[in-house]
C-alpha cells in the first residue's frame, strides 16, 4: 500500500475511528498520518507496531552501548591501559 493512502485529515480520524480500529486488528496495514490544515500532525499504529518499535529501540540501545564499550576497550588497548593475562592471573590468586 502506497503510504500517500495512509495521510488522511483529522475529520476522517474522527469519523471512521471504529474503522480504523478495526483494520488495525484485522491487519497491520502500517502507520496512518493525521492532518490538520494540511498539515501532518500526528501518527497512529496499531499496538503490536509500538511494542514492536518499543522492543527495536531498546535492541539498539543495547547494541550502541555494546558498541561503545568495545570502542573504549580498544582505545585503552591502544593506549597501553591494560593488564596481560599473565598478571590479572596472577593477582586473581593473590586475592583467594
Amino acid at each position: 500500500m502506497d503510504i500517500t493512502d495512509r495521510i488522511k485529515p483529522i475529520s476522517y480520524l474522527k469519523s471512521h475511528t471504529t474503522e480504523i480500529v478495526r483494520q488495525f486488528d484485522e491487519e497491520d496495514t502500517g502507520p496512518m498520518i493525521i492532518t490538520q490544515n494540511g498539515e501532518a500532525k500526528m501518527v497512529v499504529i496499531s499496538i503490536k507496531s509500538y511494542k514492536e518499535a518499543i522492543e527495536q529501540r531498546k535492541l539498539n540501545e543495547e547494541r550502541m552501548s555494546f558498541m561503545k564499550l568495545l570502542a573504549l576497550g580498544t582505545k585503552e588497548i591502544a593506549e597501553g591501559k591494560f593488564v596481560s593475562e599473565d598478571d590479572f592471573l596472577d593477582e586473581m590468586d593473590r586475592d583467594e
